[in-house]
């Protein structure tokens, strides 16, 4: 599926930038290959507008804020969180030309990152309880570029048959390859996938599992929020809680931006934040190899047969379904591919 061909994808937020990245001033990014820039605003929120001057188009993020409002660097014009130019300084006595601004997008902070929608949202951002959740910790984790598709991402994310050969190294048991069946629960908008996987825990793992048995379980509670949002909900026997939130963020047809951030129902002197980060980049090194060694633009039509499936795909294929009956019902099936 080319994202930047399907308009209805830019109707749901996705998370572009930390919120304290834009301390130091605007920082460009691109969305659906929309070029766009965020700030701070006079309220101290963020703000997303398109990355180019209505002056001379030069890319504001090359600019600099001052007192909420962000400078152009070429010629100084300032734009305002909706994109209106306040000030022109080559003409301050002279009335700003009428239509002079850029078209601004809605941008809300949420879970510590700047979520944008290039146009009206369907939906509100989804809810992550955990994040005002007391018992809870949020520990930063990744954000990096990746040369393949959101919905690559996604399909991974529930595909406990790539366990045994993808994650061999760490968890994963070579020599017991069935994947666990999820029972699967659609929702509004996605769905919910639950499910108890057998995992080797090996000596580096003690910590983030809570036990030292050689072997342990994840009893797996996961959601897909539609497009590109997904809950890793993983409870261990030990009663600990290790539960991933990440947004595959379309960069464009052919990359994404990893957007992904963990809870904890301990404490830091438990296990440290950087432990649990690099325990959990080992694995997702794993992930991006070989994501990155796929086609990025899988058929969301499962109709036309171009990959073979297995039953344990199922909620991949529940995704695409969900995907297609998307783009149908906002009049854009002939655009999937």
């Amino acid at each position: 599926m080319l994202v930047t061909k399907q308009k209805v994808l830019r109707r749901f937020w996705y998370a572009t930038v930390r919120l304290d990245s834009l301390d130091d001033g605007p920082k460009p990014f691109t969305l659906l290959g929309e070029r766009i820039v965020l700030f701070q605003d006079a309220a101290g929120k963020p703000a997303a507008l398109r990355d180019r001057c209505c002056h001379r188009t030069a890319q504001l993020s090359k600019g600099w804020c001052e007192d909420g409002r962000l400078v152009c660097g070429y010629h100084g014009w300032t734009y305002d969180g909706t994109g209106k130019v306040v000030r022109i300084p080559q003409q301050p006595e002279s009335a700003i030309p009428a239509g002079a601004r850029v078209p601004a997008y809605a941008c809300e902070a949420r879970y510590g990152y700047a979520w944008v929608a290039l146009d009206e949202p369907l939906q509100p951002i989804p809810d992550f309880a955990e994040d005002a959740n007391p018992g809870f910790r949020r520990i930063f984790q990744f954000y990096e570029r990746w040369n393949t598709s959101g919905l690559r991402l996604m399909e991974n994310s529930f595909d406990n048959s790539h366990f045994s050969f993808v994650h061999k190294a760490n968890f994963g048991q070579y020599d017991a390859p069935a994947p666990s069946k999820y029972e699967v629960r659609p929702t509004d908008w996605g769905f919910e996938a639950e499910t108890v996987v057998p995992i080797n825990n090996p000596p580096a793992s003690h910590r983030i599992t809570g036990t030292t048995a050689p072997v342990t379980e994840r009893h797996l509670f996961n959601r897909w929020y539609l497009p590109a949002v997904r809950r890793f909900g993983c409870h261990y026997p030990s009663g600990l809680k290790h539960i991933i939130y990440n947004c595959a963020t379309p960069i464009d047809d052919g990359a994404i931006m990893v957007v992904q951030w963990l809870y904890r129902n301990d404490r830091e002197a438990d296990c440290p934040a950087a432990e649990l980060v690099a325990w959990d980049r080992a694995i997702v090194n794993e992930d991006r190899d070989i994501l990155e060694a796929t086609d990025f633009d899988a058929c969301v039509d499962t109709r036309r047969r171009q990959e073979f499936h297995m039953e344990s795909d199922r909620p991949g294929l529940m995704m695409r379904r969900m995907l297609l009956e998307l783009l149908e019902r906002h009049g854009e099936a002939e655009a999937h591919r």
